[in-house]
Formats: structure tokens, C-alpha cells, sequence
């Protein structure tokens, strides 16, 4: 056997169509595509399109959700960070910026327990959390809120 006596399986292989070749082929005139409309053309629906009825994306409200005048945007400092400071310090905004724990120099500070605090400070925030102040005072400290 050589490599010109291969041929593919019967059935293997189909004619492809050539639509649009006159009306003995059964494709001829409109090639399948029926009379007119949007299949008849060679063009496709923008995005969205359904069919005449009104779209989802116009169906739905146009402005969603709103953004708080009042929020207040606090720079968070967890426990275990504190951990850094000496015994007896008092902890500040300013202090916590001096060493680089506080991104936003003029957001307000809060507090988080994330972790565990093993020196007693005196921690001075514009807010705490509940697990925070437990914390703190548990190591022998104060939470003093500003």
C-alpha cells in the first residue's frame, strides 16, 4: 500500500453546497435564505437588538445607588500593629504616621483588633472597635477616643 491508495472512509466526506448556482442545485435564487428580513441580508442585529421589543438596557432605570455626603472615610491601624511601640507610650494619629502605619495622613484613625496586643499604651483614635478597646485595655492600656 502506498500513500496515493489512501482514500477516506465512504461517507466521510460531504460536497460542500454551492448555493446561488441556478434552480436544478435546490439552492438557487435566494440560497436558502427564504424572502427578504434580516436573514436574507447579510447583515446581523446590533448588540441588544430583540427583536423590536423594548431592551433590557433601556427597560431598566437609568442612575442606580448613591454615594453617602456624610461618609466617613477612616484610615484603619489594627492591633498587632501596636505592637511596635514601647510600653507605656501614648499612641497617636502623629505617631502612627511617624512610623509609617497610617497612609492618609488626614483621614481619621480607627482602630481594628486584628490581631494581639502584649504592651500596655494609651492609644489615642478618632474611633475604635469593641474588639479593639477590649484589647487594649485587657493589655493594661487606655483607649481614648479624640
Amino acid at each position: 500500500m502506498k500513500l496515493h491508495h489512501l482514500k477516506p472512509a465512504p461517507g466521510a466526506h460531504k460536497d460542500r453546497v454551492r448555493v446561488g448556482r441556478g434552480k436544478a442545485s435546490g439552492k438557487g435564487k435566494t440560497s436558502g435564505r427564504g424572502q427578504k428580513g434580516l436573514h436574507a441580508r447579510n447583515t446581523l442585529p446590533t448588540p441588544g437588538f430583540e427583536g423590536g421589543q423594548m431592551p433590557l438596557q433601556r427597560r431598566l432605570p437609568k442612575l442606580g445607588g448613591f454615594y453617602s455626603r456624610n461618609r466617613v472615610s477612616y484610615s484603619p491601624v489594627n492591633i498587632e500593629r501596636l505592637n511596635a511601640f514601647e510600653a507605656g507610650a501614648v499612641v497617636d494619629p502623629a505617631a502612627l504616621a511617624s512610623r509609617g502605619l497610617v497612609r492618609k495622613r488626614r483621614a481619621p484613625v480607627k482602630i481594628l483588633g486584628r490581631g494581639e496586643l502584649q504592651v500596655g499604651l494609651t492609644v489615642r483614635a478618632h474611633a475604635f472597635s469593641s474588639s479593639a478597646r477590649e484589647k487594649i485595655e485587657r493589655a493594661g492600656g487606655q483607649a481614648e477616643v479624640i
